[in-house]
């Protein structure tokens, strides 16, 4: 018998020691096994269930954290056939689907609190220039050209579609075997929709900035008809019979999908089914995860924007390390209809580009709710392109800025100079370490599957902080524990929101004082830009965390301190020809 075979014995032989501590799930079988029929209704006592031995209640105990006497273990054990009967009756329906959201819906917004915004709604094609220049000869100079000179140039017919398109496709075919950033390419697609932006153009129609504008998809992002992998060994195989609704409303907006980009497995890290996703500026170092490829193809010229998802840093980790621009937008603000579910009460889809602008242009496009998102909502986008970063409030914290960090210094310098006013300020006091434990058993639930049928030992990551492990070790987390971290998740929630009261956004490097965590716990939308470079040439970033909803500041923020630091420009080497 394998190992294998041999863990899956033993969670088999001792699963009710883990339903005696009310673990969320019940362990990976029951005490009737998955498909015969169970019945927790008929009439018959609960001490009829079949009972277990005292001491499987004691060794449980030590995974719980907590402690009974030997009368109350006799009690736990003679009664808890009636939970193994529960969890066997679940068990024997079958996999629940991956978009079957619970019943119990996060909302990053607190009873009775309206969004607060700094800046007053525009029109966001504004930030296409009247006059886009003159179109370089340069085919690099193309490709790594902004979306708002992009969309003039294509506006003014200085270039077309399909020629931006075939220049992406070249590029994707030529640079992906050092990146390994593709997953699937979609050729025909693009050309199609490609040839159909121009001819609506020459017929005189103008969808708006991303009309005719190639872009990339993280491969967890559902296409009718062609290969979304999750970048899993397990589902590589796996067809979408429909887009996600972000797909959709990039299409209606004109743009040109190309390629569906690499994604670490199941939305962990820069290891996929195909390799490692590279970092352009640095091809022997991991893009960092898990929207790796979506930020690895946009830094190295391959496609204008892309899409990415963040549960807790995979947008904000992969931007820093390839110098992209992210924009993390508020939870709930953008529908995740079509999209791999890994964690229902945090999971965002925002767009990753190489400027600030061109961020705000492709959340604008697919900003809003939908019927299959349970979590989405309607709120208004308001960013102004003409507003500026004079008179706003920034808070940050001069301890973030000591040591390695002290390089962001000209961030606080260029805010200052831009007219925003800094202010000190302390994050909440609050336990961030219990909010990992949702992370974790939300995970684990939404690919229950993998584990109970062996799958998860296909996944090439099998290290100790790669899911498998994390999915297993789940199955042991006390559901009372979970109640817990979710009413710490409030108090975060309430605490932050009280900080927002004396600040429009906070500036901070990406991973300081548990930032990263609390904020995607509690919804808040962040911007991750490029802020310099090291001696050695690699990108470092900093972050702008908002208000809920109040992305705009983000922008009018981040668009300053773009724009006083002049490096958004500098081209990985090795890609720009």
């Amino acid at each position: 018998m394998s190992e294998g075979s041999d863990r899956r014995r033993f969670l088999v032989a001792g699963a009710a020691a883990f339903a005696s501590i009310e673990m969320l799930g019940g362990p990976r079988a029951a005490a009737a096994p998955l498909g015969q029929e169970t019945s927790v209704d008929d009439g018959a006592d609960p001490g009829d269930a079949p009972g277990i031995p005292p001491g499987v209640v004691e060794a449980a105990e030590r995974l719980a954290g907590i402690e009974f006497t030997p009368e109350e273990r006799r009690t736990i054990a003679e009664t808890i056939g009636e939970q193994l009967e529960i969890f066997a009756a679940r068990q024997a329906r079958g996999p629940l689907p991956n978009e079957l959201a619970p019943a119990t819906v996060f909302r990053a917004l607190l009873p009775g609190q309206r969004p607060q915004w700094a800046t007053t709604e525009g029109r966001v094609r504004d930030f296409v220039p009247e006059e886009p220049g003159p179109l370089p000869a340069d085919d690099a100079a193309i490709a790594f050209a902004p979306v708002v000179r992009l969309a003039g140039w294509i506006r003014r017919r200085s270039i077309t579609s399909r020629r931006l398109t075939e220049l992406c496709l070249r590029r994707l075919e030529r640079f992906d075997p050092k990146l390994r950033c593709v997953i699937t390419m979609c050729p025909d697609r693009a050309r199609d929709a490609a040839d159909r932006a121009d001819a609506e153009l020459a017929a005189g129609r103008w969808r708006g900035p991303l009309h005719g504008i190639p872009w990339g998809a993280k491969d967890i992002i559902d296409t009718a008809g062609i290969a979304t992998t999750w970048g899993a060994e397990t589902h590589r195989d796996r067809i979408a019979e429909r887009n996600a609704v972000v797909v959709d409303r990039l299409d209606r907006a004109g743009a040109v999908l190309v390629a569906k980009l690499s994604v670490g497995a199941l939305a962990y890290g820069d290891i996929w089914f195909g390799g490692r996703t590279n970092n352009p500026f640095e091809v022997e170092q991991g893009s960092s995860g898990s929207s790796a490829g979506s930020c690895s193809a946009v830094a190295a010229g391959l496609v204008p924007f892309a899409l990415g998802t963040e549960t807790l840093g995979s947008i904000v980790s992969p931007c820093v390390r390839c110098g992209t621009t992210g924009l993390r937008p508020t939870f709930g603000r953008v529908a995740r209809t079509g999209c791999m579910a890994l964690v229902w009460s945090m999971d965002k889809i925002g767009p990753i580009a190489r400027t600030v602008a061109d961020t705000a242009l492709v959340l604008d496009a697919i900003n809003g709710a939908d019927d299959g998102d349970p979590s989405s909502v309607i709120e208004p986008l308001r960013i102004d392109p003409a507003a500026d970063a004079r008179g706003l409030q920034v808070g940050y914290d001069p301890s973030w800025f000591e040591g390695r960090n002290a390089r962001l210094r000209p961030v606080l310098a260029a805010l200052r100079s831009a007219g925003a006013e800094l202010v000190e300020l302390r994050l909440p006091e609050v336990a961030t370490e219990p909010l990992l434990l949702p992370l974790y058993a939300e995970a684990a639930a939404a690919f229950e599957d993998l584990v109970r049928s062996d799958r998860d030992d296909e996944l090439a990551w099998q290290a100790p902080e790669a899911w498998p492990n994390t999915f297993r070790r789940s199955w042991f987390l006390p559901a009372i524990e979970l109640v817990q971290a979710d009413r710490l998740r409030r108090e975060a929630m309430e605490r932050t929101a009280r900080l927002f009261e004396s600040v429009d956004a906070i500036v901070s490097p990406p991973f300081a004082g548990g930032i990263l965590l609390l904020t995607n716990a509690t919804g808040h939308p962040t911007l991750v830009q490029r802020a310099g470079f090291t001696k050695e040439g690699s990108p470092y970033g900093v972050t702008f965390t908002g208000r809920l909803f109040d992305e705009g500041t983000l922008v009018r923020l981040g668009a300053a301190v773009e724009k006083a630091l002049g490096v958004s420009t500098r081209r990985p080497a090795g890609f720009d020809a």
